[in-house]
């Protein structure tokens, strides 16, 4: 392993890829695309969009099972091989090209949406793992806490950057508007595009890279890891404590991070003010929270930051599913004419300070429990959990959903946050972080 310090200006490179990839979170996942999807592309008569709800779910959970598939393997390969930058780049050019092939998709076109959405989100969520695997390379393990959170908080700037855009010149989701707001996809594929370009400048590729004779023989080394390192999580047992917490905390985060701009469209009946009022906040909130937790973190620990997180967010869904009979609680009581989208945007200032921090906690606590010569297959193993959790909560918010109705079903997040905060609690990081070192080769 080279231990040849990073520069701030590699740290930086490798951030401006949390900074291009954010957009298309943003833009394809939560605040644009999402809505047009489950209103327009699919539609419904009935006017509650139950079936458009439902596909975007399991288009979304079957993204997120070919990660939970390939990440593992690809990550041991990265490892061995070292070409982690010639992975990531492949993923990269992937998103890049399917999200930009989203504006051919028309009303009622639902089988090909699904399948570009099914490929993009793969790409992008297979390089989330792939450059988190570069983290341990960037900076001692008490820095890890502030690099990352400066990663997410980078992220959410960019974000911000091509979603308010977006929004200017795209305008509003509506069949009126669809000439214009179809160029969501390609404006999110070239954004992401040019963004990230300084990563490739500027990150290294550490680690002595070994070659095998052809690809059948990299795809028998990378099944043959994984499995040695499956069994390897049983000496790492506090790793494989903060997995499964990660697990449930990842299941809610998902849900969230797909459905909130739905929820504003359909439970709670924003208008497009209030719409654009609630992508700032959560944005503002989320960087404070990723930068001001990610500090946090390497002061008082990164399980004690981690676990008040997931505090927090059992507080954010109570408030989601409350916020309409707030408003009316606030009318009988006081006399207030609270309108139920303003009380939302207020509870959107708990979740969005969650949302970063809890992610970038998680993520350097990952690094901190990682053998630094396993670093991009154990980032593998936590793309697996958080992907594996984006298909348990998708799936089945969206047939709570069908049953119960969309209000009522967001409930299930409060319990995944609530399972994740009490798992989490018989790690022991000091000990975790001693393993690892021992079995770093």
């Amino acid at each position: 392993m080279n231990n040849v310090p990073a520069t701030k200006k590699e740290i930086v490179g490798w951030a401006m890829f949390d900074f291009a990839n954010q957009g298309y979170t943003l833009l394809i996942i939560t605040v644009i695309y999402g809505d047009l999807f489950t209103r327009i592309i699919v539609g419904d008569a009935a006017g509650d969009y139950r079936l458009g709800n439902l596909l975007w779910s399991l288009a979304l959970a079957a993204s997120y099972a070919l990660v939970v598939l390939t990440a593992p393997v690809f990550g041991a390969i990265m490892d061995f091989s070292a070409t982690r930058k010639k992975f990531l780049f492949a993923s990269y050019l992937l998103t890049v090209i399917t999200t930009s092939l989203l504006y051919f998709v028309a009303p009622g076109y639902i089988l090909p949406a699904m399948v570009l959405l099914i490929i993009s989100n793969y790409a992008y969520s297979i390089g989330e793992s792939f450059i988190a695997s570069f983290l341990t390379d960037l900076g001692k393990p008490e820095d890890l806490g502030k690099i990352s959170g400066f990663g997410w908080a980078l992220g959410y700037v960019g974000g911000l950057l091509a979603t308010a855009v977006a929004l200017l010149f795209l305008g509003e989701v509506s069949i009126e508007n669809f000439a214009r707001i179809r160029w969501v996809g390609p404006f999110a594929g070239v954004f992401f595009l040019l963004a990230a370009i300084p990563t490739f400048i500027w990150l290294k590729e550490r680690g002595r890279g070994r070659r095998l004779a052809n690809l059948r023989q990299y795809l028998f080394l990378g099944f043959r890891r994984v499995g040695r390192t499956c069994v390897q999580l049983k000496q790492l047992r506090d790793l494989a404590v903060l997995f499964m917490s990660i697990f449930f905390a990842m299941c809610g985060i998902y849900i969230i991070i797909a459905f909130t701009f739905i929820y504003g469209a359909q439970v709670i009946g924003w208008d497009e003010t209030v719409r654009v009022l609630m992508f700032v906040i959560v944005q503002i909130t989320a960087t404070l929270g990723a930068l001001g937790f990610g500090l946090m973190q390497d002061r008082i620990g990164a399980k004690i930051t981690y676990a008040m997180t997931l505090l927090l967010w059992v507080l954010a869904i109570i408030l989601i599913y409350l916020t309409p009979n707030l408003a009316d609680w606030a009318v009988i009581q006081f006399g207030w004419n609270w309108q139920a989208q303003y009380v939302f945007l207020a509870v959107g200032c708990i979740a969005g300070t969650c949302l970063g921090s809890t992610q970038s906690a998680g993520r350097a606590l990952v690094g901190l429990l990682s053998p630094r010569d396993q670093a991009a297959e154990l980032f593998g193993f936590w793309g697996v959990f958080s992907k594996a959790a984006a298909i348990v909560g998708l799936v089945g918010i969206g047939l709570l959903q069908v049953a119960f109705g969309l209000q009522a079903a967001i409930l299930f997040c409060g319990l995944l946050f609530a399972a994740a905060f009490i798992v989490v609690l018989a790690l022991n990081e000091e000990r975790g972080r001693a393993q690892a070192v021992r079995s770093a080769k």
